[in-house]
């Protein structure tokens, strides 16, 4: 079939089946162009809660659709292509966790929500980049805490609240590759385009930007500026909705140096239309978990919401 035939059977195969198609903000465009839903790994979960769908289909890695999973746990949740995993979530395997825990008494553990199931059922609480910070900040400063899995966004977080937590040694490989000097030849050349980093981000490249920022503060962050391009140091399926929000602005990759092509991810790029289609039509690969494990990686989850209510991060 062409492009046109997979979405037209996609979007048929989706109001028969009453399913809903969530995209991550780093899928392919033609991705994001079909998803009733485009935004990040949480709030898609979240948005899901909010539907009457029969069906979950959520494209992006692993760890998403399971989130998706544990906050709707009477729905079927697909995965267009089961082997799209997640550096980060693969550099924290449970049982070395469990080890690294044990060596730590006494600490709270927070874990990234870029991490599995198991890694959630083994945490306290969990954090997004986006509210990382202040959930941190709302703790006694004497509270010893473990950050799993990224080191990157955990040393940020250090950083900028003076806590002195541990981190597991993880990252992104996608983001701990863009590299400050690649940032700094840019910054050159476009000297009144502002830098705009993902914490997740080695800690070379955060010095040298000038805004830093979950995927959605870096879309809020564009909006308002008045710069009238922007160098862009996170994931290139980002610019699909970049330039949806901000068509009259230029956006510029660390790949338009022509010295990296790293700001992409081979695993978010494997959904595609044609797996997308066959995933709606065979409603398979599923995501199963058992509902021990549902309820384990569920609370964490949920005291981040509750303390996020508290805080006034969200509603």
């Amino acid at each position: 079939m062409t492009d046109n035939e997979l979405k037209q059977e996609i979007l048929r195969l989706k109001k028969e089946k009453n399913a809903v198609i969530l995209g991550h903000y780093y899928q392919r465009h033609e991705i994001q162009e079909l998803s009733d839903y485009v935004g990040d790994s949480l709030a898609l979960a979240q948005e899901a809660q909010r539907t009457e769908a029969d069906i979950i289909v959520f494209c992006g890695v692993h760890f998403m659709a399971e989130t998706a999973k544990i906050l709707n746990p009477g729905r079927k949740v697909l995965l267009p292509d089961m082997e799209a995993s997640c550096s980060l979530a693969e550099s924290c395997k449970a049982d070395e966790f469990a080890a690294f825990k044990a060596q730590h008494p006494g600490h709270m553990v927070i874990s990234y929500i870029n991490c599995s199931a198991e890694i959630k059922a083994l945490s306290d609480l969990i954090c997004t980049s986006g509210n990382a910070e202040k959930l941190v900040r709302s703790l006694p400063e004497d509270q010893k805490i473990i950050f799993a899995p990224d080191r990157n966004l955990g040393g940020y977080i250090n950083s900028v609240t003076g806590h002195k937590m541990v981190l597991w040694n993880g990252v992104c490989t996608v983001h701990d590759a863009m590299q400050a000097e690649s940032v700094l030849q840019l910054k050159a050349e476009y000297p009144d385009a502002p830098v705009i980093a993902h914490p997740e981000c080695n800690p070379a490249l955060l010095k040298v930007a000038d805004f830093i920022g979950s995927t959605k503060a870096m879309l809020n962050y564009i909006q308002r500026s008045g710069s009238g391009r922007v160098i862009v140091a996170t994931e290139t399926g980002i610019l699909y909705e970049m330039k949806r929000l901000c068509p009259d602005k230029e956006f510029i990759t660390l790949r338009d140096n022509k010295s990296c092509a790293c700001d992409d991810c081979s695993y978010m790029k494997l959904n595609t239309l044609d797996k997308l289609y066959h995933c709606l039509r065979d409603e398979q690969p599923e995501i199963l978990m058992s509902d021990a494990m549902i309820e384990a990686a569920r609370r964490p989850i949920v005291r981040m919401l509750d303390m996020s209510r508290q805080l006034g991060i969200i509603k």
